[in-house]
């Protein structure tokens, strides 16, 4: 099992700038969201399409604290890979910065949203999506 996750370079400074702006508390819980969000996509990544990994690195406990079994379940039945795949941690990685890079797309077109209404925004959307 992997030890521990980077952003992209560029995602370093999204992630601080999402933090701030968002106010959702430290910066793996907008990591947190931000994978979660990709995932919610239903996009396939392409591993050839990884970006660098000059970033911010979270340890796998920091970034998933007790849960991290259910992380790795999402992308294990999202890609149909076992546990033990030694790709999760970057396709891991790549839905962090791409929900990153999402959110922060999202809220750019907002001149001003607190991440309560982020959240409720994306909650709405997904309840809408099973309907």
């Amino acid at each position: 099992m992997f030890t521990s996750i980077k952003t992209s370079k560029r995602n370093k400074l999204l992630v601080s700038e999402l933090t701030r702006r968002l106010n959702l508390g430290a910066e793996n819980t907008i990591a947190r969201i931000a994978f979660a969000h990709s995932l919610s996509q239903d996009r396939k990544m392409e591993l050839k399409q990884i970006k660098d990994s000059g970033g911010k690195e979270y340890s796998t406990k920091v970034l998933f604290g007790d849960y991290s079994e259910f992380y790795i379940g999402l992308i294990c039945a999202s890609y149909k890979l076992h546990k033990t795949d030694k790709d999760i941690a970057r396709y891991i990685k790549m839905h962090i910065d791409d929900g990153l890079e999402q959110i922060s797309q999202e809220i750019d077109l907002k001149s001003s949203i607190t991440g309560s209404e982020f959240l409720t925004d994306a909650i709405e959307r997904g309840i809408k999506y099973l309907a």
